[in-house]
């Protein structure tokens, strides 16, 4: 266990022993359904990694409560705690969205916070037509590319403890918001908020999304890595969703292997990998924990914030 600065950083064996008692209540079936694209994680993974991290979470999630209702008991308020908001972050295809997946179904499978929600912050992407009419189609993805202070907004009420907030719902499919949908989130235990940009800082006099969160995940992986990763889903999503005549990306099932391939390459390389550097990787250190990853996916040690 090696400590430096704020975090303390754990080898996986150090990181799996601190697992406890913590029960195993997803079957290989389950897991099958949770798991992204190419994406190898098994149950040795969710068993060395992610159930000491439900085991973390569930201490930080009832040490916030019992400071909520602390504070209530002095006010003489006996309205419930509000939400408990995690946040996690990451690079596209760092597997971000499977670590947010497993954490809202182990979560919910605690008795202290059976009701938790999971929102990403695809939802508030502008519709295609607003990136175009501003130019930034291209920058998809990118801070300026989301609805950000509609994302403040939403946190904001479900930590407020309002009874129902809705958001927008995004189609990967088509590639847009779409018109008219909601995702509803009603007086959740705990809300997960999941993508790229969550722990950016705010604009000068303005509030972060981040603001509200009780605790915080960024999933890291070598940029190499990454890209690997990114060109392999790539290849997956030419065979399966892709290849749906709906899709926004239609077009790309019909390239041939090499033309998709660089087609892959030169999108991580202009988008992607300029995101993540310029915007992602730099909020890292506003995590309070960071997951890092091996070429094989799997998680190779923890960084845990202890202030």
């Amino acid at each position: 266990m090696a400590v430096g600065d704020a975090y303390v950083e754990l080898s996986r064996e150090q990181w799996r022993g601190l697992r406890r008692n913590t029960p195993l209540t997803l079957t290989e079936a389950e897991l099958e359904e949770l798991r992204g694209i190419d994406d190898p994680i098994d149950l040795a993974e969710v068993t060395d990694i992610y159930l000491p991290l439900t085991r973390l979470l569930n201490l930080h999630f009832t040490g916030a409560r019992q400071r909520g209702t602390a504070i209530g008991t002095f006010l003489g308020d006996d309205t419930a705690p509000p939400p408990y908001i995690l946040g996690i972050a990451g690079s596209v295809a760092v597997g971000k969205s499977t670590t947010a997946r497993l954490l809202h179904t182990l979560l919910a499978r605690w008795p202290e916070h059976p009701k938790v929600e999971l929102i990403t912050t695809d939802s508030f992407l502008y519709p295609n037509q607003v990136l175009t009419e501003r130019d930034i189609m291209h920058r998809k993805g990118f801070p300026e590319s989301y609805d950000r202070r509609a994302l403040v907004r939403f946190v904001a009420d479900v930590k407020a403890g309002k009874p129902e907030v809705t958001a927008p719902v995004y189609s990967h499919l088509e590639y847009d918001i779409i018109p008219g949908a909601q995702q509803v989130v009603k007086n959740p235990d705990i809300l997960i908020v999941e993508g790229l940009n969550v722990l950016q800082p705010a604009p000068p006099t303005a509030l972060a999304v981040n603001d509200y969160f009780d605790f915080s995940i960024y999933v890291d992986a070598r940029i190499e890595d990454i890209r690997t990763w990114y060109v392999a889903r790539f290849h997956q999503l030419r065979a399966t969703a892709f290849a749906d005549p709906k899709s926004y990306f239609k077009f790309l099932a019909d390239l041939s292997e090499a033309e998709a391939t660089t087609f892959a390459r030169n999108v991580w390389r202009d988008i992607n990998e300029r995101n993540l550097v310029e915007n992602i990787a730099p909020t890292r250190g506003r995590a309070g924990l960071i997951l890092r990853k091996g070429a094989d996916h799997s998680v190779t040690r923890v960084r845990l914030r202890r202030s």
